[in-house]
Formats: structure tokens, sequence, C-alpha cells
């Protein structure tokens, strides 16, 4: 198993046009650059989260009591779709 040359990405160029046809090669694209922004924003979301859920070692103990705001995932640019909530499981065991 070498390295792909010109002639085989062609061949495999090729191959994924007669299986998919032309015309819904730039639907699939566009529908994986949707997820790949989707994936992207969850993930920065992830980060803040974890950020904000640290707390400061300045802060007291019953700061946290108050009830975090629902988080809403914000539609991309170009995406037909409005911001919708997001309901987030809660966690009722106590540790």
């Amino acid at each position: 198993m070498g390295r792909l040359g010109p002639t085989e990405i062609i061949l495999i160029l090729v191959v994924v046009i007669l299986l998919f046809g032309a015309k819904k090669l730039p639907d699939m694209a566009r529908s994986l650059g949707k997820s790949a922004r989707i994936l992207k924003s969850e993930a920065k979301a992830m980060k803040a989260d974890d950020q904000q859920a640290a707390p400061a070692p300045a802060d007291p103990p019953h700061a946290g009591t108050q009830e975090p705001a629902p988080r809403t995932i914000q539609a991309a640019p170009g995406d037909v779709t409005s911001a919708r909530p997001v309901t987030e499981p809660s966690d009722t065991t106590k540790r």
C-alpha cells in the first residue's frame, strides 16, 4: 500500500461520481459542511461550559446555587432553521 498517485485519485473520483451522481455530490458536501460547523460549535460550547463550571478559588461556595440559564444552539449563517433551546438532562443523584 503505497502513496496514491494522480491516476488512482482520478479513478476514485470517477467511481464516486458514478456511484452518487453529479447532482447529489454538492448536496452531500453541503451537509458535510453543516455537520462540521455544528460539531465545531458544540465543541466550543462544551469548552465554555467546562470553564464556567470550574469555580474560581475566590468564589464563595454558595455562589453556585443559582440555576443556570438554558443553552441555545445558534443557527449557522445561511441555515434555514432557527435557533432552538436545548434541554439538558439533569443529574438528580447527589454525590
